[in-house]
């Protein structure tokens, strides 16, 4: 039996082939699915069957694309209300190609439709070997419980709770759980970087599996839930529905300096996605960055939404093209083009050029004791604030940072940090759009600050 896990770094995203006797069945598509396409031809197997785990939130899934192309089967689960043509599976439902069986269980908790797929290779064993969990059980982490319009964040914990214990849980410890996301994903809070485990193992190492009660879990899921990005609700309608082919899509517009003015001045938000540094070095006046590395396009959904209209900066057409694909895959359709020639085509017309300052930890440690009208500004989320911090900086999250600038003064000079330098260089492109004008942006962020040996506050314990 052929299995294998196509992972998106990007979006932190797992999805999954399983093949048998030249058939095959994909699990949680990402939007573009050439790649599936390509394994499929390479392993000499036809898909006949795409499985979607839930209606996902973060991201826009292939599966109406990928079914279309191949004439394949949808199934999802009996809850999801979905509007394309499907099987809808509940529990203990099966399907099988060659010796592969798959054997659905129901897992409402993460969303109300969830389920898992217990997977077995009849030519080695009549048990499951693996069980493909979605976003319910994650690797050190389970799914987020606030997706539902119709049900409180508490109940759908509640049911979390009893999927996981009724369900999962009874399976043997040997079982590998493979889930649709890994580290760095907005459905989790605390995800591990490995990419599969066992039952067994998450049942000794997952926080939320030791909850010791209902309640306790309960309390445990939605006391502290982070916040939930706004562009989730519509990419669930959109994999409800079943999302455009990419290759129906308009092409993207080369744009003359002059007409990405004329774009900017109509409302179109200038995206700068080359490096951060690049970007330091001059931009286009009121552009917002966002390096295409690192979380690209859930920071582009979360900070910008997926009804905005965009015009992109990029190195060259290639990496614009690049930007598009990975937009396109949490639901940003509205890229009115990019900007040809890039930034070098921008100077040439005597176009006016915004800077943003990058400053080293060992610069800033000077500024705080020379300066005393200097603000630092920590964007990362509480969880890291309070394993460490820069005595007298200001926790401003990157997810909240639009309505939490009347904390700063826009007279003073702001430097701007976070662990790695990736979210304080977005952080501080938002801070000049809004206009403030005495921004600088902290290399390395926090990790080079404790790397360098400099002072490390603590919250203090009540």
């Amino acid at each position: 039996m052929y299995f294998e896990q196509f992972y998106l770094g990007c979006l932190a995203h797992a999805s999954y082939m399983a093949g048998s006797e030249g058939v095959a069945a994909v699990i949680d598509p990402q939007r573009d699915v050439e790649v599936y396409l390509e394994a499929a031809r390479n392993n000499g197997l036809r898909i006949e069957h795409v499985i979607e785990t839930h209606l996902h939130a973060d991201f826009v899934s292939g599966h109406r694309e990928l079914a279309a192309r191949t004439g394949a089967t949808i199934y999802v689960g009996a809850q999801a209300g979905a509007q394309f043509p499907h099987v809808a599976v509940s529990q203990g439902d099966e399907i099988r190609f060659g010796q592969c069986r798959m054997r659905f269980l129901e897992t409402p908790g993460h969303t109300l439709e969830s389920i898992c797929v217990l997977v077995t290779d009849l030519d080695r064993s009549p048990e499951p070997f693996a069980v493909l969990t979605g976003d319910t059980l994650f690797i050190g982490d389970v799914g987020r419980p606030d997706l539902s319009p119709s049900h409180t964040p508490q109940q759908l914990a509640g049911m979390l709770y009893d999927s996981l214990h009724q369900k999962l849980l009874s399976l043997p410890d040997g079982v590998r759980v493979y889930p649709a996301h890994g580290a760095g994903s907005l459905c989790g809070r605390q995800m591990s970087n490995e990419r599969s485990s066992t039952i067994g193992e998450q049942r000794v190492a997952n926080y939320a599996l030791r909850a010791v009660s209902r309640d306790k879990f309960v309390r445990l899921l939605t006391d502290t839930l982070p916040e939930r990005p706004a562009y989730f609700a519509r990419d669930a309608e959109i994999n409800r529905a079943g999302a455009t082919a990419l290759g129906e899509l308009p092409p993207m517009r080369e744009l003359s300096p002059d007409g990405l003015l004329r774009l900017q001045h109509s409302g179109a938000i200038v995206l700068d996605t080359r490096p951060d540094v690049q970007f330091g070095a001059g931009h286009v006046p009121g552009s917002v960055s966002i390096p295409l590395s690192g979380q690209f396009a859930a920071w582009a959904g979360a900070l910008l939404g997926i009804e905005t209209d965009l015009v992109l900066v990029a190195e060259t057409p290639d990496r614009a093209a690049e930007s598009r694909m990975r937009l396109a895959r949490v639901g940003i359709e509205r890229v009115a083009g990019y900007l040809a020639g890039g930034i070098q085509a921008w100077q040439n017309a005597n176009q006016p050029i915004e800077r943003l300052p990058h400053v080293t930890v060992q610069e800033l440690d000077c500024l705080q004791r020379e300066d005393a009208a200097l603000q630092i500004a920590d964007v990362r989320r509480p969880a890291e604030w309070e394993e460490g911090h820069i005595a007298g900086a200001l926790l401003l999250p990157l997810n909240q940072i639009a309505t939490a600038t009347s904390q700063l003064d826009p007279a003073r000079p702001i430097a701007v940090h976070c662990k790695g330098g990736y979210r304080s260089a977005i952080a501080a492109s938002l801070l000049l759009r809004a206009g403030f004008r005495q921004v600088v942006n902290v290399t390395g962020g926090f990790d080079a600050w404790k790397a360098a040996g400099l002072p490390v506050a603590q919250v203090a314990l009540a």
